[in-house]
């Protein structure tokens, strides 16, 4: 309340506001602690995964007894954050975010922040909110770069303005588990993504700073890009929510006993740069002219380069979602 750009009547708007997180890794767990120690009222997670021991090392919400027990991260995220703040509501929501489920659970708040790791449900997020007229914070992190652009419907560029165009390098295709992901990244673009989250919260949309800022803490290098709206945005300009509408979400299908068939829609795969990204994190990884195999106890996956995969060990399509996402991006 000390805080200029605040003040108490900011912080009363805080308490009477609604955030929904998607995605409770790296990001979505730093982001969380932070709005909900500033006195956010209603905080809502969604996330589809459980606690690893390799989470910790960057997932600040979690400890080693989560990692044990095998907790849902929505599960876990809510029980710390209510012994962090107990006078406001938080909310976790085990469930893989998909065309079916995303009005339902991300309609009714006032601002959507981004935790998720991929694309895939990131331009989901984004057609739910240029249609809506949501505002909602993007943000992605890997090895030492991450980057975050706050997007208000109908006033900025959206994702698919910046992503679909065909002239942005910003995209994130490896992922954390293939390269790594330092820390400070994380704690650094969730920093930047709250700071604009309270800005909206308290009312004070004229500080948004409208730029996609990006940040690599290794080499020091830090870009601010002001990006204009795409007068042929798919999303935003014509209103084609293809994502919303599940025409261009993977198809999943159940492909026998304890199988799940993921049919990447239009990706192409580069099988040898793959295979020597999976030789580094997993074992057994095998390799032809067509697939690779690999295992990730208990499951084994099998990967063509047209971007379908099966996995095995599971007949849950979240499990397939989560691993396909961890090893290959999207």
């Amino acid at each position: 309340m000390l805080f200029a750009g605040i003040g108490p009547e900011g912080q009363r708007r805080l308490l009477a506001s609604r955030a929904t997180i998607a995605g409770c890794g790296a990001i979505g767990a730093a982001a969380a602690n932070l709005l909900i120690r500033a006195g956010v009222g209603s905080v809502k997670i969604i996330d589809r995964d459980f606690v690893e021991p390799s989470n910790l090392q960057r997932q600040t919400l979690f400890d080693e007894s989560d990692a044990r027990d095998a907790l849902p991260k929505a599960v876990a995220a809510e029980q710390k954050l209510r012994s962090i703040n107990s006078g406001v509501d938080v909310k976790g929501v085990v469930a893989d975010l998909t065309p079916r489920n995303a009005e339902q659970l991300l309609s009714g708040c006032d601002l959507i922040v981004d935790g998720t790791d991929n694309f895939e449900t990131r331009f989901l997020i984004n057609d739910f909110a240029v249609k809506s007229g949501q505002p909602w914070i993007y943000a992605a992190g890997v090895a030492s770069y991450g980057l975050t652009m706050t997007i208000q419907p109908g006033i900025t560029a959206c994702l698919a303005c910046l992503l679909e165009s065909g002239k942005s390098s910003h995209s994130l295709e490896e992922t954390c588990d293939t390269i790594g992901v330092l820390g400070p990244i994380v704690n650094l673009i969730a920093s930047w993504q709250v700071a604009e989250a309270l800005k909206i919260l308290t009312g004070h949309p004229e500080a948004l700073h409208g730029r996609l800022l990006s940040c690599d803490v290794w080499t020091g290098r830090m870009q601010s890009i002001r990006l204009a709206r795409n007068a042929e945005c798919r999303a935003c300009a014509k209103h084609d929510y293809t994502y919303l509408g599940g025409e261009a979400q993977p198809h999943i299908t159940l492909c026998g006993r304890d199988s799940v068939q993921i049919h990447e829609r239009s990706r192409a795969l580069n099988l040898s740069e793959l295979a020597l990204r999976l030789q580094r994190v997993v074992k057994a990884v095998r390799q032809n002219d067509f697939l690779i195999h690999f295992r990730v106890a208990p499951y084994e996956m099998t990967v063509f380069a047209d971007g379908r995969a099966i996995l095995k060990g599971t007949n849950d399509p979240a499990v397939a979602r989560t691993l396909y996402a961890r090893y290959l991006g999207a």
